[in-house]
């Protein structure tokens, strides 16, 4: 029994080496079977030393099983096996609840998995232990990360001012995943939608998330057919992607199962929106065999293209044609009346308010120009597959009824000067009793002709006099009803420079900053913000 016993021991030596030199070699699979290996071994001679108790000998093999499972952790994480990594460090926790390494690791884990409040407690649990001392610094600053980070996550209140005012040099801002006053409900757009539980003013977040995956590249200018097969060759790296995280994480194969594949969308179920946080319980969720057929139609209708019509990419990521996956911002509908835009910041999305949006409202995108006319808006919905029935295109469906209407349309196509087209526009709407958001959507949808009278036609302005409102009275009702844009915010810089020169007054720079909010979110203090206007102004 005794010579049993040593050669368990000395095969049980062996196998530790081996797996940490595997371990140090990063050839982490092989450093799994191999640690497992040792852990089953251990595990064994434990459960003969409880019959014949040595307790000196009973410890020795339990700080060997507990050093073990916190390598198996760290190989299994290198792997993305996160969810057995987590399991073998709550296995060496319970036999000893303060091991440095572990806590290292399993709070790592934890903060890669956007879990801060539990990583900030293994940080600090991990700070009392004497071995910290050799590692303060990298311990100090994951603690500070993941207060950054829990912060974030809390308050949905970021700050990319360094980042800005520098030019977006150096790495992207690390961002924490939030979901504001938000819930998923049926919607009378379509299927199912966001909606906003509180009031949440212009600018503000409603939710940040990172991309489960993303695809870039550069499109040529010279071949569309060249960039037709770039893009087909992007679209199958993109679902490769995809399917290697979902196969490997139990909550990411459950999400992409609830959004919609663009079939029954009616009887959809309606998921809590508890559910796309990064807290939630995985142990009763189930990995059942990927059905390629519905992962590529869930794509093709969930997917964002980067460079939209409702976003901006900020940093380096703004020259490449951009594909992504964003889980929640996937349930948001379209609307040519918007609420919302999005920022793109490295692989995650920020979406936040462009206008004033209040408690039980949908939260819209506009998945295509809506500063166009109805008609050229209805062509552009029946490409992506729907009829817009939003309040504003129902009435404008009415109003493009009536000739004078026709008549400035049918006049803009055939050269009609643009001041003119204003005029007598602004004069329909002041006989046809058009008032408050319904002006700001006729504006909106004749934003050309107003963009341009007020910066080329400065006779045209001058001669219909204050029968022609101001640009930024335009400006104003227009970013009401139609939310912010970035092309209405240089209308109304231009015009700043027209009137006051190169320099402009508190007063105006402050009704700048209030606009530019409504493009770009608030996520940058003034000076950031006045910075990345100027940069708007020069693309």
């Amino acid at each position: 029994m005794k010579e049993d016993l040593e050669m368990g021991e000395e095969l049980m030596q062996h196998l530790r080496s081996r797996a940490t030199e595997l371990l140090l070699r990063e050839e982490w699979n092989e450093s799994v079977q191999a640690y497992s290996h040792f852990i089953s071994l251990c595990q064994h001679h434990i459960s003969h030393t409880h019959q014949r108790p040595d307790l000196d000998h009973l410890l020795k093999l339990q700080k060997s099983l507990c050093l073990a499972l916190s390598n198996r952790a760290e190989a299994r994480s290198r792997l993305r096996d996160l969810a057995n990594a987590l399991q073998d460090c709550d296995g060496a926790l319970e036999i000893e609840g303060t091991h440095f390494k572990t806590l290292l690791c399993k709070g790592k884990m934890l903060l890669s998995l956007n879990r801060y409040s539990l990583a900030l407690d293994c940080f600090k649990a991990a700070l009392l232990d004497p071995q910290a001392g050799l590692k303060c610094e990298a311990l100090n600053g994951f603690l500070e990360r993941c207060k950054q980070l829990e912060h974030q996550s809390r308050t949905g209140v970021f700050d990319l001012s360094d980042w800005v005012v520098n030019g977006f040099r150096g790495k992207f801002p690390e961002l924490a995943e939030y979901i504001g006053p938000v819930e998923i409900r049926k919607s009378e757009i379509r299927g199912r939608g966001l909606f906003a539980t509180k009031n949440v003013d212009a600018g503000t977040s409603i939710l940040a998330t990172k991309a489960i995956a993303t695809e870039r590249c550069i499109l040529p200018d010279q071949s569309e057919e060249l960039a037709d097969d770039i893009q087909l060759v992007m679209w199958k790296n993109f679902i490769d992607k995809v399917v290697e995280s979902a196969s490997k994480c139990k909550r990411l194969h459950h999400l992409l199962s609830v959004l919609s594949n663009g079939e029954d969308e009616d009887v959809l179920e309606v998921p809590d929106v508890n559910l796309f946080r990064a807290e939630t319980d995985e142990s009763a969720l189930s990995m059942g065999k990927l059905d390629m057929d519905k992962i590529l139609s869930t794509l093709d209708v969930n997917s964002l293209v980067e460079d939209a019509a409702s976003a901006k990419v900020l940093g380096k990521n703004s020259d490449y044609y951009g594909v992504g996956l964003w889980i929640l911002p996937a349930f948001i509908n379209h609307s040519c009346s918007p609420n919302a835009r999005r920022l793109h910041v490295g692989d995650h999305v920020i979406v936040h308010a462009s206008r004033d949006i209040k408690a039980g409202e949908e939260i819209t995108f506009a998945y295509f120009d809506v500063l166009s006319p109805w008609r050229k808006r209805t062509g552009m919905s029946k490409i992506w597959g729907f009829q817009c029935n939003c309040k504003r295109c129902k009435f404008e469906e009415q109003i493009c009824s009536k000739m004078e209407m026709q008549e400035i349309q049918t006049g803009l196509e055939r050269g009609l000067n643009m001041g003119d087209a204003v005029y007598r526009l602004e004069e329909g709407m002041r006989r046809w009793m058009v008032r408050g958001d319904e002006k700001g959507y006729l504006r909106a949808s004749f934003w050309v002709a107003y963009s341009e009278a007020y910066e080329s036609d400065h006779k045209t302005v001058r001669r219909w006099g204050r029968r022609i409102p101001a640009a930024e009275a335009v400006v104003d009702s227009v970013s009401k009803a139609v939310g912010s844009d970035e092309r209405v915010l240089k209308a109304f810089m231009a015009g700043l420079k027209r009137r006051c020169g190169g320099g402009s007054g508190l007063v105006e720079m402050e009704r700048a900053t209030k606009l530019a909010r409504g493009v770009y979110g608030k996520v940058m203090k003034k000076q950031a913000m006045r910075t990345l206007i100027e940069l708007g102004n020069h693309e």
